[in-house]
C-alpha cells in the first residue's frame, strides 16, 4: 500500500499512523502532485498498483481518474467530479451534474475491462448500498429514497467548527440541489429547501434536515427502481446562517482576487481561517449517523417506511483509532469496499456506482470489522415507538 501526498510529511505521518501495520514495507508513503495526471499515472506505475483510492478534495478528480485509466488501474473515489449550474436557469433546471464527466467515460473503461467505483465513501457510498439492501431485501415497491444525514456532534471551543472539509461544504450546501422524480427526472431547487423534522436513531433525536446537492441523488436512479430521491442533511439554523453570510459576502467564490497584489480565492481564504477537521478529534463529543429512508411497499405488499443507518460515536473511534467520527466513518467504507474487489465479491466494469453491487458483502463486512449497521422501521420520519 503506497499513501501519497503533495506534502511527503502529510504521507510519511499517515504511515507512521498505521504502526506495526507499516513494518517490512507494507506501506510506504510518496510524493505526488494530484493535479498532474502524469504525475498519478508514473506512481501507480511505479508502484505496480491495483487499484488508486482518491481521496482528495472532487477538484482533483479529473487528472487522478484519467491518471488511474492510463496505468490500467481500477479506481474508487468518494465524491464525484464537480457540477455546473445552469447558465440561466440555475433553481429549475440541472446544468452539468455530479459526474457527468465520469458517466461519459464508461465506454472507454468497459472497454479496457475496468472498473470506476465512484461516490464510495459514506454519504454517498454506505447510503447507497443501504438504499441497494432496502430495495432488495424490505421492500416489493419502492416509492420514495431519502438519505438523511444528521448529528449530535459538538467541538468544544468553537462557535463553527466543520468537521470535514468546509471547501465540499460550500460546495454542495450553495450549489443547487438536486431531486429526482421519475417523471421529470433530475431537477434543481433552491438551497435548503423542503425543510422537514426527521428523527434520528439511538438518542441523536428530531433535527431539522433540509435540500442540499448530493451524489445518492444521480446515482440510486441509475440502478433502483423508484418514484423520487433526495438527499438532506440536518445541518441547523445556525450553520445555515452562516453558510448564507459567506455567499451573501461572495467568500464562497472560488474565482481569485486580488489582495494587496496576490491572487486568491475567497473559499481557500475561508478554509485556511477554519481549523483542520482532521484535528478536531479531541475537542469533539457525540454520534453522527448517515442512512438512507425507503418508503413503499414491504414484501407483504403493505405501506412500510424504514432506514437503514451507520451511527459512529466519536469517543469511540478516538479511543479505538484516534480519528475524529467524521473522517473514520468516511474512511472505513471504501477500505471495505477495495478488500471487496480484491476478493472478487465486488467485480465489474465499467464507472459504477456503490448501489449496482451486492450489498450484503458489504454490509457483512462492514459487521466484521467491528462497525454496526442498523435498520429501523420508521413512521412519518420517526422511529416506530418513539
Amino acid at each position: 500500500m503506497t499513501v501519497a501526498d503533495l506534502d511527503l510529511a502529510k504521507a510519511e505521518a499517515a504511515v507512521a499512523s498505521a504502526g506495526d501495520a507499516s513494518a517490512g514495507g507494507r506501506i510506504v508513503a510518496a510524493k505526488v502532485d494530484a493535479s498532474s495526471r502524469e504525475a498519478v499515472t508514473a506512481l501507480a506505475n511505479e508502484m505496480h498498483a491495483d487499484v488508486i483510492l482518491n481521496a482528495c478534495d472532487p477538484r482533483f478528480n479529473p487528472p487522478i481518474f484519467f491518471g488511474a485509466f492510463e496505468a490500467g488501474c481500477n479506481y474508487v473515489d468518494m465524491a464525484m467530479n464537480l457540477s455546473t449550474p445552469h447558465a440561466t436557469d440555475p433553481y429549475n433546471r440541472t446544468g452539468i451534474r455530479l459526474g457527468d464527466g465520469q458517466f461519459a467515460e464508461d465506454p472507454t473503461w468497459k472497454n479496457r475491462k475496468m472498473m470506476a467505483l465512484v461516490g464510495m465513501g459514506v454519504e454517498p457510498g454506505f447510503s447507497d448500498v443501504a438504499a441497494r439492501y432496502a430495495a432488495d431485501e424490505l421492500f416489493s415497491k419502492v416509492d420514495e429514497i431519502g438519505v438523511r444525514d444528521g448529528a449530535d456532534l459538538v467541538v468544544d471551543g468553537y462557535d463553527f467548527a466543520p468537521t470535514f472539509s468546509i471547501w465540499t461544504t460550500i460546495e454542495e450546501c450553495l450549489n443547487p440541489p438536486v431531486i429526482y422524480e421519475r417523471e421529470r427526472g433530475w431537477f434543481t431547487t433552491e438551497p435548503f429547501s423542503e425543510p422537514e423534522l426527521f428523527t434520528f436513531p439511538e438518542g441523536i433525536g428530531e433535527i431539522q434536515c433540509v435540500n442540499v446537492e448530493h451524489e445518492e441523488v444521480i446515482l440510486i436512479p441509475r440502478w433502483i427502481d423508484c418514484e423520487r430521491v433526495t438527499f438532506k442533511y440536518g445541518l441547523g439554523n445556525e450553520f445555515i446562517d452562516v453558510l448564507k453570510t459567506l455567499h451573501m459576502l461572495d467568500l464562497d467564490s472560488t474565482k481569485q482576487v486580488s489582495v494587496k497584489g496576490v491572487n486568491v480565492s475567497p473559499r481557500d481564504v475561508v478554509a485556511a481561517a477554519l481549523p483542520d477537521p482532521a484535528t478536531l478529534g479531541d475537542k469533539m463529543t457525540g454520534r453522527t449517523c448517515a442512512g438512507t429512508w425507503v418508503k413503499g411497499l414491504g414484501k407483504d405488499g403493505e405501506p412500510r417506511e424504514v432506514y437503514v443507518y451507520h451511527v459512529v460515536d466519536n469517543a469511540w473511534t478516538m479511543r479505538e483509532f484516534g480519528h475524529q467520527a467524521v473522517v473514520w466513518q468516511t474512511a472505513v467504507m471504501p477500505a471495505v469496499a477495495i478488500e471487496l474487489m480484491a476478493t472478487g465479491q465486488w467485480a465489474g466494469v465499467g464507472i459504477l456506482g456503490p448501489e449496482a453491487l451486492p450489498p450484503k458483502p458489504f454490509l457483512d463486512l462492514l459487521d466484521e470489522y467491528g462497525s454496526e449497521w442498523e435498520w429501523a422501521e420508521y413512521r412519518d420520519r420517526r422511529p416506530v415507538g418513539a
